[in-house]
């Protein structure tokens, strides 16, 4: 009779207990401990403090210099987050186009460049006149010498400023085109 009670209690609790788990829909997983993990989207694989990049062209005459404070490589993206980044786009020229901005984007492999916040783009010609091109973000192509952006542009030159929504800017040629709402004050020499 004894037998039988302890049989019959031993059957009954492990019913509540699998009862209880029913309930409570626990699995032995979420009963160990479980760690958070970091996300990877986005994450680091590696970083450069105070970069420097040179870049020669075929003939040997030089083609860029880049410097920025810092470097982060995406390990998922492919792409890297510069900041202060300061090119000079000299393409074998003596005349350098000087690329400025808070923080740029870089596409994997280097086809495009975002450059992002107080964007300036200075260029001094070979009769030593200044052309400043301003804006707050701007899409750079270095291997097509070419940029964009849908954003405000002011341009500032020897004989007047320019300003637009929108620009295309042919690096190649020095040529600019005004997309949209183009405004400027020129002065006639």
């Amino acid at each position: 009779m004894l037998r039988k009670l302890l049989l019959t209690l031993s059957f009954g609790l492990a019913a509540l207990l699998v009862a209880a788990l029913g309930y409570w829909n626990l699995n032995p997983e979420s009963l160990l401990e479980q760690k958070p993990q970091a996300s990877t989207d986005n994450a680091v694989d590696f970083y450069v403090i105070n970069a420097k990049s040179v870049e020669y062209q075929a003939d040997g005459k030089l083609h860029y210099e880049m410097t920025s404070d810092k470097v982060e490589h995406l390990k998922d993206s492919d792409k890297s987050l510069v900041t202060k980044p300061d090119l000079l786009l000299y393409r074998g020229a003596a005349e350098p186009w000087h690329v400025q901005s808070e923080r740029g984007e870089v596409a994997p492999g280097g086809t495009e460049v975002e450059l992002i916040d107080n964007v300036r783009i200075a260029r001094t010609d070979e009769k030593n006149r200044p052309t400043i091109i301003t804006s707050s973000r701007m899409t750079v192509f270095p291997d097509k010498e070419f940029a964009q952006t849908q954003q405000a542009v002011r341009i500032e030159a020897a004989n007047g400023v320019t300003t637009a929504n929108g620009m295309k800017a042919y690096l190649k040629d020095s040529r600019v085109l005004l997309l949209s709402n183009v405004r400027g004050q020129h002065e006639v020499r």
